[in-house]
């Protein structure tokens, strides 16, 4: 092992909840303030194993799909949106429901929507099976096809190569989705980019930090669950950007010793659904073991809030009222 005084922290920031987490999670947390338990939430609300886990103990029921949500009974939809039948079978079950979905998720659903309208061939660049690219598709099935990567795009059909749109799921790799999409630029010079940015800012955001300081770094550890997009797409790019190793992780307990051997610069990062509570944890485990040393590593200020669902709003207007 390295002498102690070389060893150091790099802490990316931005990192952990963006904005549509933070509303996702509170909507969950205020549903059960205002309505009692049990609040059923369909599929995990972010992807996180410890938010999960902390909001079943409050009373959050996950189901994976409406059909199984008592007749009536309140549910949450997830941050990662959600298809219009997936709202008809809520209507028709009576179901009392709370939209969770990320408003730059929704901004992407109504490009769909607007471009299926007007009967546009739409690309949507992202993961098959993933949540949100399900709800997204959803808007319009008979418009959306899938590309999941650049080697897809020579099974790519089209009507009129002169109306197509690309679009993509938030969480994605920057670099890996422009590279999809100067392929598909390949096959279609006329090809229309969205007409605002798709990526997330957050996602964006966490991206460049880690790009920032993975050069430096022998190890990048990545706090976040393996079904969260983004924090699998962290550790990819810390590995390009030049890092010696990176691991994804969800608690401290799960880092192995035998990562820390001769290694003197740790690089640590979270995912956009990771609590920062977390990411202390991390850094108390490295403390003890001598990376006691941290330097914040700064390339974004992050203020963007969305307020709760109006769901939420209304009900808490009308106690302030009472």
């Amino acid at each position: 092992m390295s002498d102690p005084s070389s060893k150091r922290v790099l802490l990316a920031k931005p990192r952990g909840y963006c904005a549509g987490v933070d509303r996702a999670v509170e909507a969950v947390e205020k549903a059960l303030e205002q309505h009692g338990a049990p609040v059923y939430v369909r599929k995990q609300i972010v992807h996180n194993v410890h938010v999960v886990e902390t909001l079943t103990e409050r009373g959050a029921i996950f189901v994976d799909e409406t059909d199984e949500v008592p007749p009536g009974a309140l549910v949450v939809f997830s941050a990662h949106g959600v298809s219009p039948a997936v709202h008809e079978q809520a209507k028709a079950r009576e179901l009392r429901t709370i939209d969770a979905t990320c408003p730059l998720v929704t901004k992407v659903h109504h490009e769909a929507k607007r471009f299926a309208r007007e009967d546009y061939d739409i690309l949507l660049i992202g993961h098959h099976g993933h949540e949100e690219v399900e709800g997204t598709a959803g808007e319009a099935p008979a418009h959306i096809q899938l590309v999941e990567t650049a080697e897809d795009v020579a099974g790519v059909t089209v009507r009129d190569p002169d109306k197509v749109i690309w679009l993509s799921q938030t969480t994605l790799s920057v670099d890996e989705t422009m590279q999809t999409v100067r392929a598909l630029r390949g096959r279609f010079p006329a090809l229309q980019d969205p007409p605002s940015d798709d990526i997330c800012y957050a996602t964006q955001n966490r991206q460049v930090a880690v790009k920032a300081m993975a050069a430096q770094c022998d190890l990048v550890l990545v706090v976040g669950s393996r079904n969260s997009s983004n924090s699998v797409r962290l550790v990819e790019v810390a590995l390009q950007a030049g890092a010696g190793a990176s691991h994804l992780i969800d608690y401290a307990r799960e880092i192995d010793d035998a990562w820390l051997d001769g290694v003197r610069t740790v690089g640590l990062t979270s995912g956009a659904s990771v609590p920062e509570v977390l990411v202390r944890g991390v850094l108390d485990h490295l403390a003890q073991r001598g990376w006691e040393s941290v330097e914040e590593v700064m390339t974004a200020e992050e203020t963007l809030t969305f307020s709760l669902p109006r769901e939420l709003r209304s009900r808490a207007k009308s106690r302030v009222a009472d």
